[in-house]
């Protein structure tokens, strides 16, 4: 079971819609100045992503809740996602190749191909999305933000 935590951003009648911010790699080196990985993490989109997902227990915006995915289906889901297009691009160019003989029309069967797999992949993505273990699940729910209240005192509020 692949684990995240997640923030609750609202909750209605069993179904609580969850954000859950992008990580990155970066800030946990020491080669942080010269490292090209950070500089293009900076150039992306900087966003979180909001899921809804299916809870009995009443949560409170701001509540932080562990989210739960089974391995099987993020492998699945990434091997659907990356080997479709790849798969596609090799054997339609491969197939223009030997029907035309010549390298543009390699280069459109790839593109074809890929393309191709990209779609074949969303579809297959959105019958899978429907399956029931491939769906996140809440596996505990940590306090809400204000059930814990905490009182410091100072040197000059204790004389």
């Amino acid at each position: 079971m692949i684990k995240e935590w997640a923030t609750v951003v609202s909750w209605h009648k069993g179904e609580a819609l969850v954000s859950c911010d992008v990580k990155t790699s970066c800030n946990s080196c020491a080669s942080r100045a010269g490292c090209g990985t950070r500089i293009l993490n900076k150039l992306g989109p900087q966003n979180s992503h909001t899921l809804t997902v299916p809870c009995d227990t009443p949560l409170v915006v701001g509540q932080k809740v562990e989210l739960g995915i089974a391995e099987g289906s993020l492998i699945g889901s990434a091997l659907l996602v990356y080997m479709s297009p790849l798969v596609g691009l090799f054997l339609v160019s491969a197939l223009f190749q030997a029907l035309f003989g010549t390298n543009l029309a390699a280069f459109c069967g790839a593109v074809l191909g890929g393309v191709g797999g990209f779609l074949i992949a969303r579809g297959f993505s959105l019958k899978l999305s429907r399956r029931e273990n491939w769906q996140p699940v809440i596996l505990s729910v940590a306090l809400p933000p204000d059930a814990i209240r905490v009182e410091t005192t100072t040197s000059a509020d204790s004389q």
